[in-house]
């Protein structure tokens, strides 16, 4: 199963551009930042890696990992060791957050529209912490398409990440009012991924599980929220899926100060659920 499927920290599953509400509310600012769990741009940025799906997706030492299915195509995501040194700063913050390097090549499977306004801080400490990694391992070839990606290339519903950030690059979730602010910009580098810009969640594709609208959180504890979101384990000591393994492998290293704010914002959420 590819990368879409597997792994929701950089497994696009790509749900609808979002509703009136979202697209309403476009911004082109961060509104806040990450909060700092330890002192040091690097230290920093080794918890965004994993709260935003970076070591999921190329492995926690960022080698790398192969994502390919057969009959559908050869995917490897980059050697981020290799990768880093051939781009300056800048250029490496415009790849990530663009999906296509300076070359005009483009990237597949990387959600650069959830990164598109994350906070100068945040992208520098993301940054510092890959380029810490000592340059080791192989380089990766590019991808190679067979039909099942070329149909889907041909019907358009699988598409480069750059047209993902022309789609979705300038959408945020509902905005809940400023007291929010820090909830909705972590949430719209994390779960967006699944549950759509809209946080209503919905169904992907045919073969995929539906996701729930995020607002159903309203039905939760606050000490239940947290234990899922550290655990994996939800209400009533259920496993759930690729959440569960999401929980667990990203969502573990969000702050307290962070779980809370997600949990009061999909509460004040919750109050429009039909």
């Amino acid at each position: 199963m590819r990368l879409a499927t597997l792994a929701l920290a950089f497994a696009a599953f790509l749900t609808a551009c979002g509703d009136e509400d979202s697209s309403e509310k476009t911004l082109t600012e961060p509104l806040i930042q990450f909060q700092r769990a330890a002192a040091g741009q690097v230290a920093h940025g080794e918890r965004l890696s994993r709260v935003l799906g970076c070591s999921g997706c190329h492995g926690t030492d960022l080698q790398g990992e192969n994502w390919s299915e057969p009959g559908f195509g050869t995917l490897w995501t980059a050697n981020l060791t290799r990768v880093a040194p051939k781009y300056n700063d800048e250029q490496l913050a415009q790849i990530i957050t663009s999906g296509a390097r300076p070359d005009g090549s483009q990237l597949w499977e990387m959600p650069s529209h959830l990164f598109t306004d994350l906070a100068p801080d945040d992208m520098s400490a993301l940054i510092a912490y890959i380029r810490s990694m000592v340059p080791v391992g192989k380089v990766h070839p590019g991808p190679k398409w067979e039909e099942g990606a070329r149909r889907e290339i041909a019907a358009g519903t699988f598409k480069p990440s750059s047209a993902m950030v022309e789609e979705e690059g300038k959408l945020w979730p509902p905005d809940a009012g400023e007291k929010h602010n820090l909830a909705r910009y972590v949430i719209r580098a994390t779960c967006a991924e699944c549950h759509g810009m809209n946080l209503e969640g919905g169904q992907p594709n045919l073969s995929a599980i539906p996701r729930p609208d995020l607002r159903i959180v309203a039905a939760y504890e606050p000490s239940q929220f947290e234990k899922l979101m550290k655990t994996g384990i939800a209400a009533g000591d259920r496993e759930v899926g690729l959440m569960s393994e999401v929980a667990r492998g990203r969502y573990s290293h969000l702050t307290d100060g962070e779980i809370k704010a997600i949990y009061a914002y999909l509460q004040a959420l919750g109050t429009t659920l039909q």
